[in-house]
Order: C-alpha cells, then structure tokens, then sequence
C-alpha cells in the first residue's frame, strides 16, 4: 500500500453539468458504481435538475455538489437564472437565457444580481432534499474576478467547500473566462482558500482534448498529476445529447463508455479521492 508520504497526486475524477440532459444523470449513475468517478455536480436550473436531485436522495452514497450556472452555452437548449427576469440584473441576455459566455457574463452581469441567483440555486437545492459536498462553477463564471469573493461568501453561507485554482492563468487556458483580470485570483487566492476555498494544484479537463481518444487522454492526465488535482469530467449515456452538444457529443458519450468498460490504470503513487475522503478533507482542516 502507497504511503501518504509517496502519493504524487491526489486525483479527483468528477462529472460536470449533471441535469443538462438525462443521460448526465444516467451517467453518473451507472458509473459511480465502477470504482473510478464517485464525485459530480449538479446544474440546478437545467431541465433535468429535478432527476438529478431524485437520484441524489435515492443514493446518499454519491458525493455530489452544485455546478454553480450563471451562463448557459447550448444554442439548442437554454436556460433562464431562477432569480430573476429583469434585464438590469444583468444575468439575460436578449433572448431572456443566461448569457451564451463567461466574457458576456462578465461584460454585463450586476454583483449584487450574481449572489442573489447563486442564493437561489443552493435554495433550490436545499429544498429538494441535495446533501452538497461542495460547490464548484459552470464554466468558471462564478470565479470571475467581479464576484469571486461573493461566490467564497456564499460557500462560507452554507458551510461548503468551494474550488479555487491555483494556477489562475491554467485556469483559464482550459475555460474561456474572457478579457485578462484573473491576476486578481492570483491576488486573493490565499485569502480566498484560508477563508474555506480548496485550492486545485491542477484543473483538467478532457473536452479540451476532443481530438483524441479518452483512454489515452486520461493516461496522460494520470501520468502527469501533481498535488491535488481535479479531474473536469462530461460524462453523458447516449441520447439528446447529441442535439444539445452536436459540437462535442461524441466525446461526452466515448468518455462515458470509456469509464463504463471499466479497467483503468491507476499508477502506484497516484490515489483516487472525492469529497468526502479522508485524504481530501486534509485539505480543509
């Protein structure tokens, strides 16, 4: 058995964007029970939101948390903010829907209006019975610079552990978060972790690599790990998928079947965490 001491990388794989369609939901059903991905988050004001929050009552067991939604990127299928449909929030662009991009977002969004709606996402989903072991952010758009301090406040709300990378300029070289400023991360990222962030050594995200195939995209991710590192996963069984993601539906649905076939190699000084491990909660004492 691997040491503390002689672990590399503490690596968390975790399904993204849970309640977009019905086969996110599926998916990360059928593969928390493969020993590789336990961990996801939950999209509130998706329309399969309500599906993703009856498995989450129907297995306590996952680690699942709030995929905090301020944009909302699919032409085929668009979501509104819960809070609000004025258009002086900021949050709606002219169609009414979250703004398509983190850059919009950014351009137009009140801060007052952003915490209100991340209040009542976590509502939401504290009236539908979700047991949330973290928060982290659709898109990065609740970590922009304008409201990372707001989204920290709303965790430290709720006793919840929110993502913080610590690589800023990494960060954004996997998500489009628009015009520079994320210097300021850089800036309050220590003050953002010891108030109750969790900083992330390393954020990586398969989609970025749609071009390949995810059995070898993922054996470099493994390979390289370090630290503490945060595995962005799009996991999604076959289905309407393909029409709200036509761009990237085939990799969603090839990650899936990869983790679904089972038989992943994890390298000996590489451990698999979550939530709610033990070795991950070292990180937030």
């Amino acid at each position: 058995m691997t040491s503390l001491g002689e672990i590399r990388a503490e690596v968390i794989p975790h399904i993204d964007d849970i309640g977009v369609t019905l086969g996110s939901v599926e998916a990360m059903e059928e593969l928390a029970g493969q020993g590789f991905v336990t961990s996801g988050s939950i999209m509130v004001p998706c329309p399969w939101f309500p599906a993703a929050a009856e498995l989450a009552n129907r297995r306590p067991d996952l680690d699942l948390g709030l995929h905090l939604t301020l944009t909302s990127e699919s032409a085929q299928m668009r979501w509104r903010p819960m809070s609000t449909s004025s258009r002086t929030s900021g949050l709606i662009d002219s169609d009414g829907y979250m703004w398509a991009t983190v850059a919009e977002l950014r351009a137009h969004a009140q801060p007052q209006a952003v915490e209100e709606e991340l209040e009542t996402q976590l509502a939401a989903a504290k009236t539908a019975g979700l047991e949330l072991t973290h928060l982290d952010h659709h898109m990065g758009g609740a970590l922009a610079p304008e409201w990372a301090e707001i989204t920290l406040r709303v965790a430290r709300r709720h006793g919840l552990t929110v993502l913080m990378p610590l690589d800023p300029e990494g960060y954004r070289s996997v998500l489009d978060l628009g015009p520079a400023g994320l210097s300021v991360l850089g800036e309050l990222r220590d003050d953002l972790i010891s108030e109750g962030g969790v900083g992330i050594d390393q954020f990586l995200m398969g989609l970025s690599y749609d071009h390949l195939d995810p059995a070898s995209v993922y054996k470099r991710f493994l390979d390289q790990a370090t630290g503490l590192t945060f595995l962005s996963m799009h996991c999604n069984a076959p289905g309407e998928v393909s029409k709200v993601h036509p761009g990237d539906a085939a990799w969603r649905i090839a990650e899936y079947e990869w983790v679904r076939q089972g038989g992943i190699e994890i390298p000996e000084d590489v451990v698999l965490s979550d939530f709610r491990s033990p070795i991950f909660r070292r990180h937030t004492s």
